[in-house]
Parts: C-alpha cells; sequence; structure tokens
C-alpha cells in the first residue's frame, strides 16, 4: 500500500516541481511520471523491509 501512496506523492511533487519552474503541461507530465517512479520504488523498498521485519 505504501507504493501506491509513494507513488502519488511523487507525482504530485513533480507536478509542482514542474509548474514551479514555470513548465509547459507536457513537461509537468514528464516530471510527475519520474518523480511517481522514483518515489514508487523506493516505497516498494520500504514496504519490503517493514513485511520482512514483522
Amino acid at each position: 500500500m505504501l507504493v501506491y501512496l509513494f507513488a502519488l506523492a511523487g507525482a504530485i511533487y513533480g507536478a509542482w516541481s514542474a509548474r514551479r519552474r514555470k513548465g509547459s503541461g507536457l513537461d509537468m507530465a514528464q516530471y510527475a511520471a519520474g518523480y511517481a517512479i522514483a518515489l514508487g520504488v523506493l516505497g516498494l523498498f520500504i514496504d519490503l523491509i517493514l513485511i520482512r521485519s514483522l
């Protein structure tokens, strides 16, 4: 479940970051996708660590 939350947070942060840098809609989409993938993978590792430790 953490994977989805981290990916959503990454997409929101990525779009906000591109908008702050005055990017176009395609820039916002690319940043959102990149941050969503990166934070989704981070969430996956955290989720796996939590599952293995419990």
